[in-house]
């Protein structure tokens, strides 16, 4: 699951992942998770429309930095 979601967004904490992704691409996302998971498993995807209706802070290395991934 892990590494077919790191292909839409950015892994930022255990399994927590984040990013900017299209209706096409959430779609899909939808689709393949819902696929993919086993029974008694679940996922959570929080959809933010605006990013003035979300808060993001930071403490220590921000893992969503660019600089750190190759």
């Amino acid at each position: 699951m892990l590494k077919f979601l790191r292909r839409y967004l950015t892994h930022v904490q255990n399994s927590v992942l984040e990013g900017d992704v299209t209706e096409g691409d959430i779609e899909e996302i939808r689709t393949r998770v819902d696929e993919m998971l086993n029974p008694g498993e679940s996922t959570i995807i929080y959809r933010v429309s605006s990013e003035k209706m979300v808060e993001r802070t930071v403490f220590g290395d921000d893992p969503a930095a660019d600089d750190q991934f190759l």
